[in-house]
C-alpha cells in the first residue's frame, strides 16, 4: 500500500475549540436576531384590552384634525385592533395596548367626543354620522349597556353612571335637556321632544337615559298622612265668640296620571325635588284652614259638641278637600277631623246632655234590635215550617207516584194475565169442541156400527122367521161346534150333551126355516158369529 491510501483512510480532524465557539455565537445571534425581529413585528392583544395604532410614516394631518381621517396620513389611527396577534412593520407603526372600556351590571356609560369640530353656542351633544360616528366635539347621545366596548381612548372618554332606577310607588317626571325650545313657552308642559318637563312620565323600573340629555325627577304617589296638629293650634271662633281647637290627619296622594303637572307646580329650588311639603304648605294646610273658619264660624260652640253638628262638619270638611284639591292633580283620599276641643265652660253641661241622648239612642237601637230579632226567628220559623210543608209535599208526591207506577205495573201484569188466561180459555174451548167434535165422531161411528150390526142381526134373526131364539141356538151351536164336535161324536148320551135338550122342540121350527133359506142363514149366521165373537 502507498502512502496515499493510508492518508486517505484516516478519519477527519475534529473541529478546533475556537471554531465551534464561532459556530454556536453565530447560531445564537441568528435566533436573537431572528426573535427580536419577530417580537419587533408582533402585536399580542389579550382579552378584554385593544391596540391603539399610530402612523409614523405617510401624508401630514391638516392642523384642524387630531386623528388621521384616512390610513394614508400619520398620527393617531381611528381603527383599533381587537384581541387577537398582528403584524405591523415598527419602521411605519408605533401602539399601544389598552385595556377595554367594561361597564359593570347595573351601570350604564355615556360616551363624550374628544375630536372633532367645535360645538355652537348652547349647544352640548355631538353629532353624529349615520354609522354613530362623531362628527364634532360634544356629549354622545344615547348611552351605553353593560357590557365590554372596544372605545379608542383618544376619541372618546366614557363616563360611568347609574341608571335611574323609579321605584314602586314613583312616578319618573322627564325634563329634555337638549332638544329644540318648545313651540308655546306659556305651556307647563311641553311636546314630545320639545325642551322641558314632557307630559309623559316614567313607569316604575329601571330605565337607561343619558343624564345629560334627560333628567329624571321622581314624584311619590304613594298615599301620604299629614296631622294638623303639626302646624300648631287648628282653631275657629265659634258663632257665640268660644274658640274651638280641632285636629285632624289628612291622606292623600299625587295623581298618578298629573304628576308631571304637579311635579311643575309646586317644586321649589330650596327643597330639591321631593314636593310633599309644598303641597302640605301651599295647597292642603291653607284650604283646610279656610273651610274651618267659614264653616266653623257658622255654628255655636256647643253644636260641635254634638255627635250630628260633628258629623256634617266632618262630611263637609273631606267634601271640600276634596273638591278644592282634585283640580290641582291632588287625590284626598280622606279628611277625617279625629278631636274638637270646644270651651271647658260649656262642654261639660253638652257632654253630659249629648251623653243621654247618645244612649236614649242606644236603646231605642236595641229595641229596634230586638224587634229585629223577634220578626228574624218569625221568619226563620215560617221558612222551616214551609221547608217541612214542602218536603210533606214532595213526600206525598214521591208516594203517590210510587203507588201509580206500582198500580200501573200491577194493572200490566193483571192485563198480562189476563190475556194468557183468555188465550188459554179460548184454548180450552176449541179443545173441548175438538173433544167433543171426537167424541161425536166416535160415537157416530159405533153407532153406525152398531145400526150396521142390528141391520145384520134383524135380516139374520128374518131368515130365522123372525125367531130370535132361533138364531141365538144358530150362533151357539156354531160357536160350539168346533169345540165339542169329537165329544159330542163319541158320547152321545154324555150328560154334556143335556144341556142341549132344551133346544130340542123349537127346533124342529127351525129347521124348517133353515130347510127354506139356508143360504142366507147362513151368511147371517157367519155374520152374527163373527159380531158376537167380537
Amino acid at each position: 500500500m502507498s502512502d496515499d491510501s493510508v492518508i486517505s483512510r484516516r478519519p477527519p480532524r475534529p473541529p478546533s475549540g475556537a471554531a465551534l465557539v464561532t459556530v454556536v455565537l453565530f447560531s445564537a445571534l441568528a435566533v436573537g436576531v431572528s426573535w427580536a425581529v419577530y417580537s419587533s413585528f408582533r402585536i399580542d392583544v389579550g382579552s378584554g384590552e385593544i391596540a391603539v395604532l399610530v402612523r409614523k410614516t405617510g401624508r401630514d394631518l391638516p392642523n384642524s384634525e387630531e386623528v388621521a381621517p384616512a390610513d394614508e396620513f400619520k398620527g393617531i389611527q381611528k381603527k383599533v385592533l381587537t384581541e387577537g396577534r398582528y403584524f405591523y412593520n415598527p419602521y411605519g407603526w408605533s401602539w399601544e395596548v389598552v385595556r377595554q372600556v367594561e361597564i359593570a351590571t347595573g351601570q350604564m356609560g355615556v360616551k363624550i367626543s374628544l375630536t372633532g369640530d367645535d360645538l355652537g353656542y348652547g349647544e352640548f351633544l355631538a353629532r353624529v354620522d349615520a354609522d354613530g360616528e362623531a362628527l364634532t366635539k360634544g356629549i354622545m347621545p344615547g348611552v351605553l349597556n353593560p357590557g365590554r366596548y372596544p372605545v379608542n381612548p383618544h376619541l372618546y372618554t366614557v363616563e360611568i353612571h347609574e341608571p335611574v332606577t323609579v321605584p314602586a310607588g314613583f312616578k319618573g317626571v322627564v325634563t329634555n335637556l337638549a332638544a329644540p325650545l318648545a313651540s308655546d313657552p306659556n305651556q307647563l308642559l311641553v311636546e314630545p321632544g320639545e325642551r322641558g318637563v314632557q307630559k309623559e312620565a316614567l313607569e316604575p323600573g329601571t330605565h337607561y337615559l343619558n343624564p345629560y340629555v334627560q333628567r329624571i325627577d321622581l314624584v311619590d304617589c304613594r298615599s301620604q298622612r299629614f296631622n294638623l296638629g303639626e302646624e300648631g293650634d287648628m282653631g275657629f271662633p265659634s258663632k257665640d265668640g268660644f274658640w274651638v281647637s280641632l285636629d285632624g290627619v289628612i291622606e292623600f296622594r299625587v295623581n298618578p296620571e298629573k304628576a308631571a303637572e304637579v311635579y311643575v307646580l309646586f317644586n321649589q329650588d330650596q327643597n330639591g325635588p321631593e314636593i310633599d311639603r309644598e303641597i302640605v304648605e301651599t295647597v292642603i294646610m291653607p284650604n283646610a284652614r279656610s273651610f274651618c273658619r267659614l264653616q266653623g264660624s257658622s255654628s255655636s260652640g256647643r253644636e260641635f259638641i254634638q255627635g250630628t253638628t260633628r258629623t256634617s262638619f266632618q262630611e263637609s270638611f273631606e267634601k271640600s278637600m276634596r273638591e278644592a284639591c282634585q283640580p290641582l292633580g291632588i287625590e284626598v283620599i280622606q279628611a277625617l277631623i279625629t278631636k274638637i276641643r270646644p270651651p271647658q265652660q260649656i262642654a261639660d253641661p253638652v257632654r253630659k246632655r249629648e251623653i243621654a241622648k247618645q244612649q236614649e239612642l242606644q236603646y231605642q237601637q236595641q229595641t229596634l234590635q230586638q224587634e229585629s230579632e223577634q220578626k228574624l226567628a218569625i221568619e226563620k220559623a215560617m221558612v222551616l215550617q214551609k221547608q217541612a210543608l214542602v218536603a210533606a209535599e214532595q213526600k206525598i208526591v214521591r208516594i203517590t207516584t210510587m203507588a201509580k207506577q206500582e198500580q200501573e205495573v200491577a194493572v200490566t201484569k193483571a192485563s198480562e194475565q189476563l190475556a194468557v188466561a183468555q188465550l188459554k180459555l179460548d184454548a180450552s174451548v176449541d179443545e173441548a169442541a175438538a173433544i167433543e167434535a171426537r167424541g161425536k165422531a166416535a160415537a157416530d161411528v159405533v153407532r153406525f156400527e152398531n145400526e150396521a150390526a142390528a141391520s145384520g142381526w134383524k135380516t139374520a134373526v128374518s131368515a130365522f122367521a123372525g125367531d130370535g131364539h132361533g138364531y141365538a141356538q144358530y150362533v151357539l151351536f156354531q160357536k160350539l161346534s168346533a169345540s165339542y164336535r169329537k165329544i159330542m161324536v163319541n158320547t152321545a148320551d154324555s150328560p154334556i150333551m143335556r144341556i142341549f135338550e132344551s133346544f130340542a122342540e123349537p127346533q124342529s121350527k127351525s129347521a124348517n126355516v133353515s130347510a127354506s133359506t139356508p143360504a142366507m142363514a147362513g151368511d147371517s149366521a157367519a155374520a152374527s158369529g163373527d159380531t158376537a165373537s167380537n
